[in-house]
């Protein structure tokens, strides 16, 4: 499939009434688990179309560009909106979260596999057991505030167990600056998997930003405050490894692109027939927006838009499936790991003086009173045992007790696995 080879609408016939705007939402009791995953992946993207476009709009000083974004903009947001109302009003805000974290974890997982470039699989493969252990540490709110079990929401694909502890998760900011790719020597799908990857992850900041303070007790509260703060790290580093030397109107041709490649992969990978359409409707949406990009590029910076994808062809369509043993496999290997600066090391090679210790002592001083062990100490006093869903015991020997939380692994000097 090659977009540009498409014939495209007129990006005005997007334009949606109030009808169409609101969707039958699903049955969140009959929805398969990555139906939710597409439409919080899209949601999200949309929004980072959305935000990228007003950045472009105020950095913009041609009133005629400025219109043309406002106007793909508008259908942007129509389309943001339409899909962020699949949500049903039943669903309450920590089971939307346990979809948020599936997620993160295997979106994650699923392009860190498929990824030519090391350093950016390293900086995935960083984030991933972060994401994994905040599943495992919304579930057991979950069980002790709502009696939900959160295997069903994940619809058994995903396992719940620890991950590398939240509490050791906490990094300088400086820790979390990446180096960049070049865009112009990078694989076409590393251009595509760090942009995915940072605005889904985004897309996740937002929501715990904005509605964190609107959970419904204190213990919850603090939680999505704490996981919140992880988010923001994910967001830099992710964020970092955008090649910064793009244009702004090559940057918007790669938005809709990948739009185009995402709306696609949707429909390709749905199992609902009617959500299937919305993909279907949407993509044909992305396409009037590319071709209109690609336009712009040629008209205010007289390149094609083979100057930024010399191959419009799409690479290999993301489809969301288990992804448990590549998770296994990482939490086995890099539990222990934190970031130097731009790099990836093991906590017990950092000087004593590193920015990470100095760092943990400010905002951790206590680790009784860090929000996220406290959720499984009292999930652990409420419920006798944390909850999980494992398949087989953790790989890492120090994270297997169902009576004890681990505050130190990834975090402490001589704490190994």
């Amino acid at each position: 499939m090659n977009p540009f080879e498409l014939k495209p609408a007129k990006v005005e016939d997007g334009l949606m009434d109030w009808k169409t705007l609101y969707p039958q939402p699903y049955d969140k009791n009959e929805a398969d688990p990555y139906t939710k995953v597409r439409i919080i992946l899209m949601t999200g993207t949309e929004f980072e179309a959305n935000w990228f476009s007003h950045q472009f709009h105020r950095h913009c000083a041609d009133n005629d560009l400025r219109r043309e974004l406002a106007l793909s903009r508008r259908v942007e947001q129509q389309q943001q909106k339409q899909l962020a109302c699949l949500k049903p009003i039943d669903e309450t805000q920590l089971e939307t979260t346990i979809a948020y974290e599936q997620l993160a974890v295997d979106l994650t997982a699923i392009l860190a596999q498929r990824d030519p470039d090391p350093y950016v699989v390293k900086t995935m493969d960083l984030a991933l057991l972060e994401d994994f252990d905040h599943l495992y540490r919304y579930a057991d709110l979950l069980e002790m505030e709502q009696g939900v079990h959160a295997e069903r929401l994940v619809g058994r694909y995903t396992e719940i167990m620890p991950g590398r502890p939240t509490i050791s998760e906490h990094r300088h900011p400086y820790d979390s600056v990446r180096r960049y790719c070049d865009f112009k020597t990078a694989a076409p799908i590393t251009k595509l998997d760090v942009s995915i990857i940072t605005a889904a992850e985004q897309q996740t900041m937002n929501y715990y930003m904005n509605l964190g303070a609107f959970y419904g007790s204190d213990r919850g509260r603090k939680l999505y405050q704490e996981i919140g703060m992880i988010e923001e790290q994910h967001v830099t580093q992710y964020g970092a490894l955008i090649d910064p030397n793009c244009t702004w109107l090559e940057s918007l041709l790669m938005h809709e692109y990948i739009e185009c490649y995402l709306y696609y992969s949707c429909f390709e990978d749905e199992i609902d027939r009617r959500i299937k359409k919305l993909w279907e409707m949407n993509f044909e949406k992305e396409v009037a927006q590319l071709h209109a990009a690609a336009k712009l590029l040629q008209k205010y910076e007289k390149k094609s838009w083979q100057q930024v994808l010399p191959d419009g062809a799409f690479p290999e369509l993301l489809n969301f499936s288990e992804q448990k043993e590549y998770v296994r496999r990482v939490l086995a290997q890099t539990a222990t790991q934190t970031a130097r600066r731009e790099d990836f090391v093991e906590v017990d090679s950092l000087p004593d003086d590193a920015p990470f210790f100095r760092y943990q002592d400010t905002v951790n001083p206590n680790a009784r009173e860090v929000p996220s062990h406290r959720v499984i100490r009292d999930a652990i006093s409420e419920l006798g045992q944390d909850y999980r869903f494992e398949e087989s015991p953790s790989p890492i020997p120090a994270l297997r007790s169902r009576k004890k939380d681990n505050t130190t692994l990834g975090r402490t000097k001589g704490e190994g696995k």
